[in-house]
């Protein structure tokens, strides 16, 4: 079924605050060093608002310590910044930002793509379209803006990486190699199998076809929600979703990694 539209629409402050609250906490936990300088992360949304991007998902992990303080993750679009294909596949770019109140972490913003048939998110994770960090010490809008404005320029790399992807056909052993090296990813696969056939039915008809693109964005909706079966030893299991947004960054950037070696 297509996204809706709507699924690129930003988010208010109250509707973060109902899923991330550590977003707003006025202050760095009780076991921060006398050096940890805070900025709370509110004032980032405030900044990236001003430079024309608004949330549009948020989430933070659980945690039963150091509540109010733990590492939390934003994703922001820019509604005037669009990828369209030229067979209509159209991509928004993303800019995920995670912090945490805990003097754990810097800001550190990691480029994405949503994907309009689906609700994938897509992190692009290779040397060139990376993850950029801005220490709390040296927080300020200019840093920000500029920050941004990088990511910005190196679009047009991600535009390049989609062609390679587009234009790359592979066999059904590559098809299945890759399935298999991309299941690797989230699973231990010792005792465990899979009917990599089943797994690589396509679920809509955008995904169809042995064009690495394709491929790739079935493999990874599959592998994050866990539309597949797999058996452990004699035990038939159903694989779960993904549902922490911490593994989920990790395996899409992972997976990305992986495609570019067939690229």
């Amino acid at each position: 079924m297509l996204a809706n539209l709507n699924t690129i629409e930003t988010i208010s402050k109250e509707e973060i605050k109902k899923v991330a609250p550590s977003v707003f906490t006025k202050t760095g936990s009780s076991n921060v060093s006398e050096k940890y300088s805070h900025i709370p992360t509110e004032r980032v949304v405030d900044d990236m608002a001003a430079l024309g991007w608004g949330v549009v998902d948020a989430k933070e992990i659980k945690a039963r310590k150091n509540q109010g303080f733990q590492k939390h993750m934003l994703v922001f679009a820019n509604p005037e910044i669009v990828i369209n294909g030229v067979d209509g596949d159209t991509v928004f770019p993303r800019v995920l930002l995670t912090n945490s109140h805990d003097g754990k972490n810097a800001f550190s913003f990691q480029a994405g793509l949503f994907r309009l048939v689906c609700s994938n998110g897509l992190v692009i994770a290779d040397e060139q379209f990376g993850q950029m960090k801005i220490r709390h010490m040296g927080y300020d809008f200019e840093a920000l803006q500029k920050l941004i404005t990088e990511m910005v320029e190196k679009l047009p790399l991600t535009v390049e990486s989609m062609n390679k992807f587009k234009n790359k056909q592979l066999s059904e052993e590559q098809k299945q190699q890759f399935a298999l090296e991309a299941l690797g990813l989230r699973f231990d696969t010792e005792n465990k199998t899979f009917n990599v056939q089943e797994f690589l039915t396509p679920t809509r008809k955008e995904d169809e076809g042995s064009d690495l693109w394709s491929v790739f964005n079935l493999v990874q909706e599959k592998l994050v929600h866990g539309m597949f079966d797999y058996n452990s030893g004699s035990k038939a299991r159903k694989a779960r979703r993904i549902k922490n947004f911490q593994q989920d960054v990790a395996l899409n950037a992972d997976l990305y990694t992986l495609a570019l070696q067939y690229a």
